[in-house]
């Protein structure tokens, strides 16, 4: 009582600054008192939505939202859209600006416009991996003629017809992503470019479309960011058209576009002097002279990617020369790196903090003491499949690269426990992948629980060396792990997964094949690990029944389960699909107790939410035809193994 009259002296004013102050604990400071609870609700701007029932009592309490995130309610569909514009008079739409509706397949164009339309002042929305979505939603979509971003990737049937709706329309866009559209041609991006000239980022990835469009882009003076990834009918005359078009282009990425050279690349920089972005990965077979030579005019390049070119150490040396501005570099797969065009590049290169080296296997302890000398500002470096790196090279890391945010030392095999104990000085590290490392052990993974507090994933593939008592250090800390990957990390049991279970942050959990783990470790990560989220128990024998129980009832936020090869009944398997009401995708090959008549009801229970389920491919003529056809029609992609 006494601390909620000495907060009620507050005034509204000094809670909100107060509240404003506040990393991400909302919760904890709403359940203080009734005058902290009104201003958090007076406050709140962005909900995500995770169970449709609750939405009418979460709007009722929430009046000031400006985005609403649908994204991880499968069940939101044309019926529940209704029910929630109906109450109150709608007036909870009248400030929102943004709606989130990626993998909403179950909204159809009839609620998808109705929603739009009662929100006066949307400005953008997202229906991404909306794959059944075609022109009559995208003509949903073109009735919120105030609309600045949309993102419509991988929404299939969206053609030319729809996208001149929208384009016509939608006037005012500044941000579209058609990534995977693949029914939008040449025709379509004319349209568009056309009437949306205000467009600043534009992504037409994996379309089908020819330099012809690119003379179309040509003409949008505001464009800014452009990307082409996979557009395998695009070629150099294409490029020449952007040479003396959109004056503004700071970005381009022609990643994995086959018919793409130096030459048409060097048309590009040749015209945009404030070029800051540049991806040419799987396109380019080599690197011009004339293309690095280019790159000596880009006095603002900050991000260089590209992945799978054939380099030298002479290119290498001009790029770290000229390029003093570069922040990121991406070499991943590229043919011909050695040390010495690394220690050439890098020298002098103060402002780099994101180097990819994955595949560059003949990088050795050499070249990684002197990225770690002169790159003291380098916050992520990948180093996969490096084998010739050790702890020597560790030592450096640990030594001088304090920042260090991000580590990918997956199939490294000269990583030893000496190497993380010296790896362990970086107290920064966020994402650490260790998978394939098969000499790592328990010891070094003390080392990172001891002095890497910050750590969120942690990937230990294969790490057959690791046990219980690594995992049992990592539990006290490394307590805010989001993510952690154990499959094939033979050596733990029951009692490395009680360890886990006091990791209540987590929410990607991989413990694919092992063996020595049952039902009984399995509840226990069930009970404690409330956010789990992604689970894959494929090739687990040992867990029965029982531990799918305790998944079915405790595990509510599910959204992703692979329990492929695994023994569960027929009547768990419909408990479990019924009762996890967020479960999206589901994998289930190889279930040798379960009968065709089960496997039937179980997807009958969970049918209109799930949204990918994978089924072994001996069943496809075994499953009746009806329940195949239902959830086809319920938005449901069925892959078979």
């Amino acid at each position: 009582m006494l601390s909620e009259s000495l907060f009620s002296l507050l005034t509204e004013d000094l809670l909100i600054r107060i509240l404003q102050k506040l990393d991400s604990d909302r919760k904890s400071w709403r359940l203080v008192c009734k005058d902290f609870n009104r201003v958090e609700s007076l406050t709140r701007k962005n909900i995500r939505i995770l169970r449709v029932e609750f939405l009418i009592g979460l709007l009722q309490k929430y009046c000031n939202i400006e985005m609403l995130d649908f994204s991880m309610c499968p069940r939101i569909d044309d019926g529940a859209v209704s029910i929630l514009l109906s109450h109150g008079s709608a007036s909870w739409t009248r400030g929102v600006r943004k709606l989130v509706l990626s993998r909403t397949t179950g909204l159809g164009y009839f609620g998808l416009e109705k929603l739009v339309r009662a929100c006066p002042l949307l400005e953008a929305v997202d229906v991404s991996h909306c794959w059944t979505y075609g022109d009559r939603e995208a003509d949903a979509l073109s009735c919120a003629v105030g609309l600045r971003e949309l993102n419509m990737d991988k929404c299939l049937g969206v053609s030319d017809i729809g996208l001149a709706k929208i384009a016509i329309r939608c006037s005012k866009l500044e941000r579209l992503s058609l990534k995977w559209c693949l029914e939008v041609s040449d025709m379509g991006i004319d349209l568009l470019s056309k009437k949306c000239l205000d467009l600043k980022f534009l992504d037409v990835s994996y379309l089908k479309i020819t330099s012809e469009s690119l003379r179309s882009i040509a003409s949008l003076l505001k464009l800014e960011v452009f990307i082409m990834v996979g557009c395998y009918l695009v070629d150099d005359v294409g490029l020449r058209f952007l040479e003396k078009g959109c004056p503004l282009l700071k970005a381009i990425d022609v990643s994995r576009c086959n018919c793409v050279s130096p030459s048409g690349l060097l048309s590009v920089v040749t015209g945009h002097v404030g070029l800051e972005q540049m991806g040419a990965g799987y396109c380019l077979s080599e690197l011009s002279a004339p293309l690095i030579n280019g790159l000596k005019n880009l006095k603002q390049l900050s991000i260089i990617r590209i992945e799978g070119v054939r380099v030298s150490d002479f290119i290498l040396e001009i790029i770290g020369t000229n390029c003093k501005s570069l922040v990121e570099l991406g070499l991943s797969k590229c043919i011909g790196v050695t040390n010495i065009g690394i220690m050439q590049l890098v020298f002098g290169s103060v402002n780099l903090k994101t180097l990819d080296l994955t595949c560059c296997r003949f990088i050795t302890d050499a070249a990684i003491s002197t990225i770690a000398n002169s790159c003291p500002n380098l916050t992520c470096l990948k180093l996969e499949s490096c084998d010739m790196v050790t702890e020597i090279g560790l030592y450096q890391l640990g030594s001088s690269c304090l920042l260090l945010e991000e580590l990918d030392l997956t199939d490294c095999s000269g990583i030893n426990d000496i190497a993380l104990k010296y790896l362990s000085r970086c107290s920064e590290l966020v994402r650490l992948k260790l998978g394939l490392c098969t000499n790592i052990s328990d010891i070094g993974l003390v080392h990172i629980a001891c002095n890497c507090q910050k750590l969120t994933e942690l990937d230990l593939y294969r790490c057959v060396r690791i046990g219980d008592d690594g995992l049992a250090a990592l539990s006290t800390g490394c307590n805010k792990l989001t993510m952690l990957n154990l499959s094939y990390c033979n050596r733990i049991t029951d009692t490395g997964l009680k360890c886990i279970g006091y990791l209540v942050e987590l929410s990607d959990l991989e413990l694919r094949g092992l063996s020595n783990i049952t039902s009984i470790g399995i509840k226990a990560v069930a009970v404690s690990c409330k956010r789990l989220a992604d689970l894959d128990l494929k090739q687990c024998e040992k867990i029965d029944d029982s531990g799918f129980w305790a998944l079915a009832y405790y595990s509510q936020n599910l959204r992703q389960i692979n329990m492929s090869y695994c023994n569960v009944s027929d009547r768990v398997l419909c408990l479990l699909m019924g009762n996890l009401k967020r479960l999206q995708d589901a994998k289930l090959v190889h279930l040798d107790n379960v009968t065709v008549q089960g496997l039937e009801l179980a997807l009958r229970s969970c049918c209109g939410r799930i949204k990918k389920v994978k089924l072994q491919s001996s069943l496809r003529f075994s499953l009746s035809s009806e329940i195949l056809e239902t959830i086809h029609a319920r938005g449901c992609k069925i892959r078979w193994d």
